[in-house]
């Protein structure tokens, strides 16, 4: 099984974030960083309700609850993880949630990985808003399809090793690759995969 070299994006020219494996050091949390009290961002909060439409609950997991969120002015629906700031009581767990914001915008724009629109915070919470993949998990169609032809379980075979080839080639590692992390961008039998839910991933350490 061969790698499509092809499918890595260059990164666009208006983008913040070289694409180099190892991003700049001042985007980097360190062990000096103190937020502001109560702020994870070190940003002022926002209110996400006067930018979009928060609607129905759309999955659930150990660091957050997803939603179906709808822009306002443009009427696009997105997905939006949100993260409570009561578990963040650590400065660990701080860094991990800035740690997989960067990642995030480090990659958005490659094949096969979910696109991040942005992050907010308020009082309660950090708002991650991205891609909306309406087909599911890759876990809950396979089993519902029950099998699979050789061809394929090649084709996804193919899309789930180009994941892991762009984030190594970017400086990524997911560490969290499963089933459940594939989203089916649509219901079409032949949908393309993105891969999501990048909180346990880490920026790859040179030596």
């Amino acid at each position: 099984m061969g790698i499509c070299w092809s499918l890595l994006k260059p990164r666009r020219s208006h983008d913040t974030l070289v694409s180099s494996p190892s991003p700049p050091h001042h985007h980097l949390p360190d062990n000096h960083f103190v937020p502001r009290e109560g702020s994870i961002l070190g940003k002022k909060y926002v209110d996400l309700k006067k930018t979009y439409h928060i609607g129905r609950e759309l999955g659930r997991g150990q660091f957050g609850i997803t939603y179906l969120c709808t822009k306002k002015k443009s009427g696009l629906e997105y997905a939006c993880k949100s993260i409570s700031k009561r578990k963040c009581v650590t400065k660990k767990y701080m860094d991990d949630v800035r740690r997989e914001i960067m990642i995030l915008q480090h990659l958005t724009g490659q094949p096969n990985i979910v696109e991040f629109q942005g992050a907010y915070e308020d009082e309660s919470s950090v708002h991650l808003v991205m891609e909306l993949c309406n087909g599911g998990e890759l876990f809950d169609r396979i089993i519902r399809k029950g099998s699979y032809s050789e061809k394929e379980a090649a084709k996804i075979g193919i899309q789930i090793v180009n994941v892991v080839h762009v984030c190594h080639l970017m400086g990524v590692m997911h560490r969290d690759l499963k089933p459940e992390n594939f989203l089916m961008v649509s219901k079409d039998e032949d949908s393309p995969l993105k891969v999501t839910d990048f909180g346990l991933s880490v920026f790859i350490k040179e030596g």
